[in-house]
């Protein structure tokens, strides 16, 4: 027994449900400290913390101590008004931050693989879940074309996934073949199957997926392993070449935009005769060029040159090329033209070629680094206006296709040619190679002229 000071009057201690001791028990023996927690769990009205017939009541606050305890009175709570609800406020989605890292700001990869489909979300604190995992994949590549490729490669089998009922960690060769076999892609309103290289590229894409997710311990298999996939031949048969143009017709097209621009003298002009000197004189992919900046025109060893960024290096990846004296008068011309506009005539820092201002609309006052689709615009109207039957059909590859077939089918090196491409294999170099000079240089004819001196057979007949 023990006296409750709350209610003056004796309680009995219920059995323990972790001690088979007798009611009462010693307080502070194994079985009444198990009682005292138990009851605890119920009773906190009584000084003792022990009782349980203090439910519902409240202590007044103890008199001073000379007082008797009998003055400690035990009144009925009050009921408490109940705290005034604050307005309804709308759910915020937590942000979706970089991997193992806690109140960062939200990451771009990470929000954009929250959309992926058939993707399971991630365990409360699980650091190597799959949606984490994906964006660390996607964060890892070299470049963001690479990224934006993959990003889409993946979501076509996730669409797959989700469309089937199918857990990608779960995904067996046989459902990459069934995938592989319903790919499509999107021609202007109708669809039709993708070319071998695009069929290559998804397989490529998921397969790195799966092995970054195995190298994590997130999936046991990587179901593409074995998936037959096409060969390179195939590949090379279905691939779509930019179209490439003839010396005459490069002369043609420079000439035409050159002359443009001299003609009216607007930086507009200019700045289109710089896109074309620029394609057609360096070999540089676009994304060099656009992502350039002024201050990236430098000089080494007593030649100009254009610093630019490298495929498959990553954002560190720098080279330059060789800027010569066609293209530099082209390039300076447009330059002088574009500080006209600026105080004191000097071009403030930024990117190497931008947008002019719209002659009518102030709120469009230019200075926008180009993208790969103006350059384009840029090429096909310049073309157009040359009167080249491929206008409507050229792309920025069309210049480094021409540039280094030019090359080649003028006794250029192929070391040479190679090295202003930037490609580590020399047979890459090949593969830009057009075919009209491989027919002019062709080995058939000297073979012809070997066997017509042995030949009997009279060719006059």
């Amino acid at each position: 027994m023990r006296r409750c000071e709350g209610r003056r009057r004796r309680v009995r201690w219920r059995r323990s449900t972790r001690s088979g001791s007798a009611v009462g028990g010693r307080v502070g023996g194994s079985g009444s400290e198990g009682r005292i927690r138990w009851w605890r769990r119920y009773c906190t009205g009584c000084p003792n913390a022990g009782c349980a017939g203090c439910a519902g009541m409240t202590v007044q606050p103890r008199p001073a101590p000379e007082a008797p305890l009998e003055a400690v009175v035990l009144l009925p709570a009050e009921p408490t008004p109940p705290a005034p609800t604050p307005p309804a406020t709308p759910p915020v989605a937590a942000p979706v931050t970089t991997l193992g890292a806690q109140g960062l700001s939200p990451d771009p990869i990470g929000q954009a693989v929250t959309l992926l489909p058939a993707l399971p979300p991630d365990d409360p604190g699980d650091r190597y879940g799959p949606r984490l995992l994906t964006a660390a994949w996607l964060r890892s590549q070299s470049s963001d074309a690479t990224r934006r490729a993959y990003y889409r490669d993946l979501a076509g089998w996730l669409d797959y996934c989700a469309r089937t009922g199918l857990d990608p960690r779960a995904a067996r060769r046989a459902d990459i073949d069934d995938w592989s076999a319903s790919m499509t892609v999107d021609v202007g309103a109708r669809s039709r199957p993708p070319s071998a290289a695009t069929r290559a590229r998804r397989l490529a894409a998921v397969s790195s997926w799966y092995t970054y997710l195995q190298s994590n311990d997130a999936t046991d298999r990587n179901p593409t392993l074995l998936v037959k996939r096409p060969t390179s031949a195939q590949i090379a048969a279905s691939a779509h070449k930019a179209p490439t143009l003839s010396v005459a017709e490069t002369a043609l097209l420079l000439d035409t935009a050159e002359g443009r621009a001299v003609d009216l003298g607007t930086e507009a002009a200019w700045r289109d005769a710089a896109v074309i000197a620029l394609l057609f004189y360096t070999a540089l992919r676009v994304s060099a060029f656009t992502g350039a900046d002024l201050e990236d025109l430098s000089a080494e060893a007593g030649y100009r040159v254009l610093w630019h960024g490298t495929k498959g290096k990553g954002p560190d990846g720098r080279d330059y090329v060789r800027l010569d004296g066609e293209l530099c008068r082209v390039l300076d011309a447009y330059l002088a033209v574009r500080a006209e506009r600026h105080p004191d005539r000097a071009t403030p820092p930024g990117p190497l070629l931008v947008t002019a201002p719209h002659p009518y609309d102030p709120t469009k006052p230019g200075d926008k680094s180009l993208t790969q689709r103006d350059v384009t615009n840029i090429l096909r109207r310049q073309a157009e206006r040359a009167g080249l039957p491929a206008a409507p059909r050229l792309s920025p590859h069309s210049g480094r296709r021409t540039v280094i077939t030019t090359l080649l089918g003028n006794d250029v090196p192929l070391a040479k040619v190679q090295d202003l491409a930037g490609h580590a294999d020399p047979r890459t170099t090949r593969g830009y190679d057009d075919t009209n000079h491989k027919l002019a240089s062709s080995p058939v004819t000297d073979l012809t002229r070997i066997l017509a001196r042995h030949r009997t057979t009279d060719r006059n007949q």
